[in-house]
């Protein structure tokens, strides 16, 4: 295919399935995913292309991305929002398969290690057992000191070792097509990855032309962020995963092309809904979810108009409904929605997004 020449599966201005079209200084944002189960989304420019969290399976966003037309070959890195299984759950195994760099925060990386490491805890219970084990080892052992069994000794040295708890690390095995020294490193250490970047909110970074602005957000992570991401004069942002639009988010949003925003459940859903009262109180809280209601005041206090497309995302299958936040949005931007601007699109779970081309 000529340089410059690229498969798009969908344009807001009605080119076809699989259509090749040639395009300069051109942004594209691709939603694989968005939602408790799992979050991934490609943002590319004219040369460059990244993977904004990697919340499915290796497999599934190999699958969604040959669904939208991206080719994950062109892939140049991954960037991880927050450490949350339903963002990192397919991580290590895709940066592995494709040999590219994952940008955290440097906190969002020790959380994510230490997530996916072994951790050897017990309960009350198991504590009480452990000690009792310990001391019928010392009595057997001491029974034994004449005439020593290394078998029987070693049988237990076994019984009294504490539980192993499992860790988070991913059961998907590692693609046939990884290299072996990889593929090796990986089974000696699950949290291996090919390269490593860390970098700090509120500090600009570059990956290939793609200026990236990461920024603090309010959630219950150790160190959560979103991102605006800038090239060919087109910027777009990546906003989910907080419970509330605290003054520096506000800020970074401004002056967006496509703005990819939080609307993750209608109130009375979630006070009536399924969840345990903890959980709702974790979601409603201010390092929780955005409710549509936020979202929609944000809209109409803050938001500043000037997006061509606002995709509403993270929504909750169990307590919300893509209706009810496409029509708080729409009700909040108060006309200003056009051909041109302003477009609400929601981004769903269970398929991709067609691809929105600025």
């Amino acid at each position: 295919m000529p340089k410059g020449i690229r498969p798009v599966l969908s344009h807001p201005c009605g080119i076809s399935y699989g259509e090749q079209i040639a395009y300069v200084n051109q942004m594209r944002m691709t939603v694989l995913a968005s939602g408790s189960k799992g979050n991934s989304t490609v943002i590319s420019s004219s040369r460059t292309r990244v993977l904004v969290d990697c919340g499915l399976s290796c497999r599934e966003i190999l699958k969604r991305m040959a669904q939208t037309g991206e080719d994950p070959a062109t892939l140049d890195a991954i960037l991880v929002t927050h450490e949350h299984i339903d963002h990192v759950s397919g991580l290590p195994v895709l940066a592995r398969k494709l040999g590219i760099p994952v940008y955290f925060t440097e906190a969002t990386h020790r959380a994510w290690v230490r997530m996916m490491t072994p951790r050897t805890t017990m309960s009350y219970a198991q504590w009480l057992d452990h000690l009792q084990a310990q001391k019928l080892a010392r009595a057997e052992a001491t029974a034994a000191k004449f005439s020593p069994d290394p078998a029987h000794l070693a049988k237990l040295d076994a019984a009294a070792e504490p539980a192993s708890k499992p860790s988070h690390r991913s059961e998907e095995p590692e693609p046939e097509d990884c290299s072996p020294e990889l593929a090796e490193k990986a089974k000696v250490n699950p949290t291996f990855l090919p390269a490593l970047r860390h970098f700090q909110p509120g500090k600009g970074f570059t990956i290939g032309d793609i200026a990236v602005s990461p920024f603090t957000t309010p959630h219950d992570a150790a160190d959560p962020c979103g991102f605006v991401f800038e090239a060919d004069g087109v910027r777009m942002a990546v906003a989910t995963d907080l419970g509330y639009i605290p003054p520096n988010v506000k800020s970074a949003l401004h002056s967006v092309d496509v703005l990819l925003l939080e609307s993750n459940h209608d109130l009375e859903m979630l006070r009536d809904g399924p969840y345990p009262w903890s959980v709702k109180q974790r979601v409603l809280s201010r390092v929780g979810h955005l409710s549509n209601d936020a979202t929609a005041e944000f809209l109409m206090r803050d938001y500043d108009g000037g997006a061509q497309f606002i995709v509403l995302g993270h929504i909750s299958e169990s307590n919300n409904a893509p209706e009810l936040a496409r029509l708080a949005a729409e009700r909040a931007l108060n006309g200003r929605m056009s051909l041109l601007g302003n477009r609400v699109l929601v981004a769903m779970q269970s398929t991709p997004l067609e691809p929105i081309n600025v």
